[in-house]
């Protein structure tokens, strides 16, 4: 029997919210499998071996963008782009390292140690690169700038802030139990960056924790051939990082790399501590020693670097009520993926067809479903479609420093990311479930649907700040994000693991994967019903009084 059905036939939400139910969805004679037919032929589509990964501003991203466009249009939706229409285009600067042209070496007691890019570290990609020439190296235990909490790795008692300047930072994933996960997640992104620049140091190398990779080194070291991106200089940069100061861009370049764990004993030899230490204290999320290396690092960063133009897709359905059509309620996705790479079995497209053709196909059926409905909602709906995201969020962080409609009339974002209907919907993981009152509003609906409704049980997989909906918690705005859940040993915790393993920012994340098309249905109409359900509530969203990120809400 159907969630849907379940939930009407067992009483648990009265007859009223059951009509609503249905009458926000699809036909009740239309199956789940039928409808989840219709979302997967947008997947289909979107993620054939034509469109060729879909990588930010490619021709076939253009094409694929062309063709949610083109949906939105059938669907009577109003642009809501720029000049009129459904776009908005966005530059970037693109920058490719060259890994058969660098090079990278320790230097110990004045000897040059050579390493091989690939296998012992990679160089970033995303930020301006730059040189180094015999820089000493500083572990700082996580790497963490947390003032607010009392905690601080970049100004300890063993390696005061002033020892810094000069310096390349060496930290780990992760951070102490005590802190909250979105915290630490929060603390990887702006801060970090601000935090390198106040102390005058000249770059940071990080290494990943196994335990908290959702892929072997292998296929991270593949991927250091992919391009990388930031956005371009904007006149109004200056007016945007003054309203969101987490939104600040910087563009000035510094050394990045990221080390291999299973080499990164090479960095603590001779230290008094080994990295089979420090990564023990890691895994059970206690306190870091802080110490310099007694090394040094040198590299020769080669890059290439170009320009593109790729643009956000903004769509709006008008709100019903007069007096609160002018607010918005958003639901987005990204449309961009990783194009084509180094080969995995022989193939070379990543058709990210989970990640998150998936998510651009909900958008659509959900923005199908409120074309069709009898009712609009109160407040009016904003189809967000975005670009750049696998380059760090970039065409989200766009948007919410340039938003099409006023920024103060924003008032939610449910966001899709490889929502990953691989299995039965019996529960969803959120992200960003603790911090808003949106939370209400998910798990009334969440009952309605027989679904469990769950804070992400994984919080240090930092996948808060990996979503578009973080560049909107970023300005001040309540925002969620959804995962199927699992609890933990279950065949569906297998299922996703497995997924992450094989699957995630692989060349088989393609169409010949299994899917769950009636979860898929489900999940559309929960959404739907979240959307509507906050879009029609007189109160409006807001951040708890308990959550860090209120301060952001404070500063719209």
């Amino acid at each position: 029997m159907r969630a849907r059905e379940f939930v009407c036939v067992a009483g648990v939400v009265s007859i009223v919210s059951c009509a609503m139910v249905f009458a926000q969805s699809a036909s009740p004679t239309e199956s789940d499998e039928a409808r989840g037919k219709a979302w997967w032929a947008h997947v289909q589509y979107l993620a054939d071996d034509s469109m060729k990964g879909r990588l930010t501003g490619s021709e076939e991203y253009l094409k694929a963008a062309a063709y949610v466009v083109d949906k939105f249009k059938s669907y009577g939706l109003q642009p809501a782009g720029v000049d009129g229409g459904y776009y908005q285009p966005v530059k970037f600067d693109v920058q490719r390292v060259r890994a058969d042209k660098s090079s990278m070496s320790l230097v110990v007691d004045g000897k040059t140690e050579p390493l091989v890019l690939g296998k012992d570290a990679i160089l970033g990609a995303r930020s301006a690169q730059r040189t180094v020439t015999n820089v000493p190296l500083v572990f700082i235990g996580y790497g963490l700038h947390l003032p607010e909490a009392k905690y601080d790795d970049f100004n300890s008692t063993e390696v005061p802030l002033a020892e810094l300047k000069g310096k390349i930072v060496v930290y780990i994933n992760g951070g102490p139990a005590d802190l909250p996960g979105p915290l630490k997640s929060y603390a990887r992104t702006a801060p970090f960056v601000k935090a390198l620049r106040d102390a005058g140091a000249a770059g940071a190398i990080s290494i990943p924790t196994p335990r908290s990779m959702d892929f072997g080194w292998q296929r991270v070291a593949s991927g250091a051939s992919q391009p990388g991106m930031r956005l371009a200089a904007t006149p109004d940069a200056a007016a945007v990082a003054a309203r969101h100061p987490a939104l600040a861009d910087d563009h000035s370049a510094m050394f990045s790399a990221t080390f291999n764990p299973a080499e990164a004993e090479k960095l603590f030899a001779g230290t008094g501590h080994t990295f089979a230490e420090v990564l023990a204290l890691a895994d059970a999320q206690k306190p870091l020693p802080r110490f310099a290396l007694g090394k040094s690092v040198t590299a020769n960063v080669v890059a290439e670097t170009s320009h593109v133009k790729s643009p956000n897709i903004v769509a709006k359905l008008q709100g019903s009520d007069p007096s609160l059509a002018s607010e918005y309620v958003l639901v987005s996705a990204h449309l961009d993926h990783l194009g084509v790479g180094e080969p995995i079995k022989g193939k070379t497209i990543y058709n990210g067809a989970m990640d998150d053709a998936s998510g651009v196909a909900t958008v659509l059926e959900v923005a199908k479903q409120f074309s069709h409905a009898a009712n609009r909602p109160k407040r009016s709906i904003l189809f967000l479609v975005f670009t750049a995201e696998e380059k760090g969020l970039l065409g989200s962080r766009y948007y919410a420093g340039h938003p099409t409609v006023p920024g103060k009339d924003i008032k939610a974002d449910f966001n899709l990311d490889m929502f990953m209907p691989i299995f039965p919907l019996k529960k969803l993981h959120v992200q960003g479930l603790e911090q808003s009152t949106l939370a209400d509003a998910a798990e009334k609906v969440g009952t309605a649907h027989n679904i469990v409704i769950a804070a992400d049980p994984e919080p240090d997989r930092n996948s808060f700040i990996r979503t578009d909906q973080y560049s909107f918690v970023q300005a001040g705005i309540p925002a969620l994000a959804f995962k199927f859940g699992w609890t933990y040993g279950s065949p569906e915790y297998k299922a996703w693991r497995g997924w992450l393993a094989q699957r995630y920012h692989s060349t088989e994340d393609d169409l010949s994967q299994p899917v769950d098309l009636a979860a898929a249905a489900q999940f559309n109409d929960f959404l739907a019903d979240l959307a509507r359900t906050v879009a029609d509530d007189q109160v409006t969203p807001h951040y708890r009084d308990t959550s860090f990120f209120k301060r952001f809400e404070a500063e719209r």
